[in-house]
């Protein structure tokens, strides 16, 4: 499944191979992204303040619409925790979610202009060292995140990501508030679970590919607590502590699809909501599709623009349906790759699974022990925070691992897109201080010629500056120099003002200063 040529932006590829090309391995993968997706939609949902439909309609717009088009064979989109700030704000804002439904489709039709505008290369901009502590700040925070519902405390939603929850605790105080309330029950269904994921490979039903380890894992953690509950019911996990999908069938589910209230496009401030909903849902997917590209065994390189229009389309879906904002999701996508996944077929379907599970299997689902979901989040996120990313980046030196190591620390203590912001700051630091140390004049002189000349190189900026003004001060009195800017092609003013100001220094100190293909040029005055 494809777009007509004409749909997709110029440079983006074609899909790398026919839709059911890897079946035996994208739907064994869709599964898994389905019971990840289903309770992170839900949480998203009932985090934001908006319908839980709307979680799971995001989900499916994300997976089947998305899924199909996207700029990525093995990202996953879908509502992200990322964005709940924004929309708890924005619904109270413009006065209730049929209001906000308007911005959600007005940003979608931002990334379409953007994704028009090739703006997909700011993408190509952030560090790598950025990209990858991204990751493993995903992965720690998952694994942090997670060690409650593992146990039984579910306070917090499944998908939070911040530093400080909804509930007011925080990443670590929560930690410490889940250990004094553990169900025997929760536990003992994530260590048998994290249990057979890890050992899976080793058994010989590794090779049933129909049959993933993380499926297996939530099964037996349905079985176990039915087990419990028939057993020895004190021990049972409780159904505040399970999966929660509305299950009232398809005139029920009908009935809660929100419509968009359109009398809210005359409030200016649903268009500045849908401008910001259009460039944070934007930079998310980029990075997310950063994040995917370099994940992906196959080493693939999915289009930005293409991705960019994708969840355009995407939002303008879901909003007129009655969702919430749709993003590309990195833990969704790293479990799809961790699963086996190998082409878009697997987003597709884990979409279609989630209009299955809410409109035929609700009561099944519901029997599901969060622990259970919690255990398969616990490998993904060590998987992605794995040691040898940590010494690899090590090994690479300290102007990867400072930026790598503070993006960590920065994503843990604040979010996503904040503490990629200060690890983008630093990682900028390095370059502009590595850009700073380089000489910007080579020596092309012999030794003891009477006249040194130095040469510039192909781009002389306003950071070169400070290195000219050091070799030039350092010029000793009564001496012969030039310096031949013949092979740059770009000079700063600033570096212009450094080298042309210099004559009348040169002047006073008896040196003769000759200057070879630097262009002229007016200096302002200081006053």
């Amino acid at each position: 499944m494809s777009l007509p040529s004409a749909a997709i932006p110029p440079g983006s590829p074609s899909a790398a191979s026919p839709l059911f090309a890897h079946w035996r391995d994208d739907l064994p993968a869709s599964l898994v992204v389905f019971l990840v997706a289903l309770p992170l939609c839900l949480g998203v949902a009932l985090a934001s303040g908006a319908p839980l439909l709307s979680g799971v309609i995001a989900g499916v717009v994300g997976g089947i619409l998305v899924g199909a088009i996207s700029g990525s064979p093995l990202m996953v989109s879908g509502p992200a925790a990322g964005l709940t700030a924004i929309v708890v704000a924005g619904i109270a804002q413009v006065g209730g979610f049929p209001r906000f439904l308007p911005a959600v489709i007005l940003g979608g039709v931002i990334q379409l202009a953007l994704g028009a505008a090739r703006a997909g290369v700011i993408g190509y901009y952030f560090p790598s060292a950025v990209i990858k502590g991204m990751l493993a700040a995903i992965g720690l925070t998952l694994i942090l995140k997670q060690i409650p519902h593992a146990v039984g405390y579910d306070a917090d939603f499944e998908g939070d990501m911040a530093f400080v929850d909804p509930s007011g605790e925080n990443t670590f105080s929560a930690l410490s508030a889940a250990f004094s309330q553990v169900q025997p029950g929760a536990i003992a269904v994530a260590v048998l679970g994290v249990a057979l994921m890890v050992l899976w490979p080793k058994t010989p039903m590794a090779r049933i590919k129909l049959l993933p380890a993380p499926l297996a894992a939530v099964a037996i953690g349905v079985a176990l607590n039915e087990l419990l509950k028939a057993l020895e019911p004190s021990f049972a996990i409780r159904g505040t502590h399970l999966v929660s999908l509305p299950a009232t069938g398809v005139g029920g589910l009908l009935s809660q699809i929100a419509r968009p209230d359109w009398s809210a496009l005359r409030d200016q401030q649903v268009w500045m909501l849908a401008a910001t909903l259009g460039i944070v849902a934007s930079l998310e997917s980029l990075l997310s599709l950063e994040a995917t590209n370099k994940l992906d065994p196959e080493k693939r390189d999915g289009s930005a623009n293409r991705e960019l229009f994708a969840q355009g389309i995407g939002n303008i879906m879901s909003g007129f349906f009655g969702g919430l904002p749709v993003t590309g999701v990195i833990v969704r996508s790293s479990a799809n790759v961790d699963a086996g996944g190998r082409t878009r077929l697997s987003a597709i379907s884990h979409g279609l699974l989630l209009v299955v599970a809410v409109l035929l299997l609700a009561p099944l689902l519901n029997r599901i022990p969060l622990s259970a979901l919690a255990a398969v989040l616990l490998v993904t996120g060590f998987k992605l925070t794995t040691p040898a990313l940590w010494k690899s980046a090590w090994h690479l030196g300290r102007s990867h691992f400072i930026p790598f190591a503070v993006t960590i620390i920065a994503i843990l203590f604040t979010d996503l897109l904040r503490g990629i912001g200060i690890g983008l700051v630093v990682g900028i630091g390095f370059i502009l201080a590595e850009h700073m140390r380089r000489p910007a004049l080579k020596k092309v002189s012999p030794p003891g010629a009477i006249l040194t000349r130095y040469e510039l190189p192909d781009q002389v900026t306003f950071l070169s500056k400070a290195n000219l003004m050091r070799v030039l001060d350092e010029l000793p009195a009564g001496c012969r120099v030039e310096i031949d800017g013949r092979k740059t092609s770009r000079f700063d003013y600033d570096a212009l003002e450094a080298l042309l100001s210099f004559r009348e220094t040169a002047r006073t100190r008896n040196i003769d200063y000759r200057l070879v293909g630097i262009p002229e040029t007016d200096l302002t005055p200081a006053h």
